[in-house]
């Protein structure tokens, strides 16, 4: 899919306030409300805006930690990883996952209310999870750029 100059500044005023009316987009892009209301709805059926949601706090919701997960798994067949992926899935504690290549198989994004919450939920259910071989955490001390927005290439 072809971005212009025009796509590429609606998309990046939604990525700063999703809430922007198609009026207040329109004038943000120099455009009417009914032809930036059309590119919006374009966007989406082409499946490049996925949604719309809000960026909530995590300390506000009581997640003081935040961490990352190096996994390996014991064994690589197409069922035991799907296996994985299912259980990683249902955990609400894990809030991403990516397969990876190197030294081990995932990285997972955690958080916890505390060390003593992540070391219970460390202990008790990742390790209990199918198939697992290794796990290797790092914390964040502290967050310096946050994972958004997306930068918007232009072709």
């Amino acid at each position: 899919m072809r971005l212009d100059a025009t796509d590429i500044r609606l998309l990046s005023a939604l990525q700063e306030d999703a809430r922007s009316t198609v009026a207040d987009l329109a004038e943000k892009i120099s455009l009417s409300t009914s032809p930036t209301w059309r590119r919006i709805k374009r966007l989406e059926d082409e499946g490049l805006i996925k949604g719309y949601s809000a960026v909530l706090d995590r300390r506000g919701l009581g997640w003081g930690v935040l961490g990352f997960i190096n996994v390996s798994i014991e064994h690589h067949s197409e069922a035991e990883a799907v296996a994985f992926e299912r259980a990683l899935a249902a955990l609400p504690e894990i809030v991403a996952c990516w397969s990876i290549t190197g030294g081990t198989d995932f990285l997972l994004q955690v958080v916890a209310k505390d060390l003593d919450s992540y070391a219970d939920f460390a202990m008790t259910t990742i390790r209990r999870l199918p198939g697992l071989k290794a796990m290797h955490t790092t914390f964040t001390l502290k967050e310096i750029k946050a994972p958004v927005p997306w930068p918007i290439l232009r072709e």
